[in-house]
């Protein structure tokens, strides 16, 4: 009996020092603990270390999931009123999932942590543009991002979650998101923060709870600190920090072709069979002060968002290849926020090379345009940026992806300038 109270000490440990020292990796179960890391794991299913000599695989069956990996983003600006420019932003994360029913015979208890390293340079600052070129480029740091406890009652048809975590990483994201470049496509709406909707890897404390009300059909909220300065209160993330206006947002989401239970699920080459969709409809508001077009303060600013991705076509209604279409628009009032109003759109062929390994094309498509309310006084009217983006994604191995671009952008920051970039993103599962 002291011998397996032992073991399990000895798990609890490990996982907390991954958490502090996030130097090992593994790929958590797709419907359990999705979080800001997500969009970065999923389409890999192999690790450059293997399984440890069967530690993994020992880890995984006590219900201890460890990732450890790399993804950057080479971009080169080739074409713009800027001088040519290499950025190149990277990102080490380490992810430790616990399940407690697995581990000490507790189902439905979860535990979730992350943590990261990254740095790097930031192109879309360099040429102005409202749409970055990558959806990862942000601060440099190294920060606990997110760790949560979260039961789950009913089936996983109810679910409580609490700790500290970002709005973003499930509201207002795209489920498309592995599949693209352009930060309104590949992580959530640019424009969310207008109500300090928390985003990776600026993680607030936060409470959410989650319902499944029929099988394709659910609802959900979270209650978040809107810290307006997250980083300058909570530089490393060890200490949460309850400052600012509380926000709320919540979600209503119908899921044809998969349980609602698996809103979240892996973007993965198994998740793609048959014709799933996903539509969400979702509102935030924050009750704090917010300065107006006019100068004037008053009290309350909210935003309006809907998504939708769907499977368009399949080869065979029962497979994965095949084209896939996603769409996404948000407002938010006009006397109180500059850049109130963002569109997406984008298609992705699966498998569209004859090649034996995993490989998508995806086409993107952002509007952005800033509010005229806010235009200074002798300044020409600013127009709509708009940018177009296509890549092509590789699963060169098991634990190694690759993915090509290229992305133009017309009315640069609103102007009249354009720009070519090209560039590509690399993972490595550890």
């Amino acid at each position: 009996m002291f011998g397996r109270h032992l073991r399990i000490v000895l798990l609890l440990c490990s996982g907390l020092w991954a958490l502090a020292f996030p130097v090992y990796g593994q790929t958590a179960p797709a419907e359990t603990l999705s979080g800001p890391d997500a969009h970065e794991i999923l389409g890999l299913n192999g690790h450059l270390f293997g399984d440890w000599g069967g530690e993994r695989s020992s880890l995984q069956e006590r219900g201890v999931d460890f990732d450890f990996h790399y993804i950057s983003d080479s971009l080169w600006n080739i074409e713009s009123e800027q001088k040519e420019r290499f950025a190149s932003w990277n990102r080490f994360r380490g992810t430790v999932d616990i399940d407690f029913g697995a581990l000490i015979d507790q189902p439905g208890l979860y535990f979730h942590a992350t943590a990261l390293w990254q740095g790097g340079g930031n192109l879309g600052s360099y040429l102005g543009l409202l749409t970055s070129p990558s959806g990862m480029s942000s601060h440099n740091l190294f920060r606990l991002d997110s760790w949560w406890i979260e039961k789950r009652w009913q089936r996983n048809r109810i679910a409580l979650r609490v700790g500290q975590f970002a709005g973003q990483d499930s509201y207002g994201d795209q489920d498309y998101g592995t599949s693209f470049f352009f930060e309104p496509m590949s992580y959530a709406l640019s424009n969310l923060s207008t109500t300090f909707e928390t985003g990776s890897p600026a993680s607030t404390p936060a409470l959410e709870i989650r319902v499944v009300l029929i099988r394709n059909l659910y609802v959900k909220s979270i209650v978040l600190a809107g810290d307006r300065e997250p980083f300058s209160h909570n530089a490393t993330g060890l200490v949460p920090q309850f400052r600012g206006s509380p926000v709320s947002v919540s979600e209503i989401g119908f899921t044809p072709g998969k349980k609602a239970s698996a809103v979240r699920p892996a973007d993965d080459v198994e998740s793609r069979r048959g014709y799933s969709g996903l539509y969400q409809f979702g509102v935030a508001y924050n009750p704090g002060k917010f300065e107006t077009s006019t100068g004037a303060k008053r009290s309350g600013n909210y935003l309006l968002y809907w998504m939708g991705s769907q499977a368009l076509w399949r080869l065979d209604p029962k497979g994965g290849k095949g084209l896939d279409a996603t769409f996404a628009y948000d407002w938010s009032p006009a006397n109180l926020n500059n850049d109130n109003r963002v569109l997406t759109a984008g298609l992705r062929f699966n498998e569209p090379l004859p090649l034996p390994i995993h490989n998508t094309m995806s086409f993107g498509y952002v509007q952005n345009r800033l509010n005229s309310q806010f235009l200074p006084t002798g300044m020409p009217a600013w127009k709509a940026e708009r940018g177009l983006e296509f890549n092509t994604l590789f699963n060169i191995r098991p634990m190694l992806l690759l993915q090509p671009v290229i992305q133009y952008y017309a009315n640069v920051g609103g102007g009249a300038q354009r720009a070519v970039v090209i560039g590509f993103r690399t993972k490595v599962e550890f």
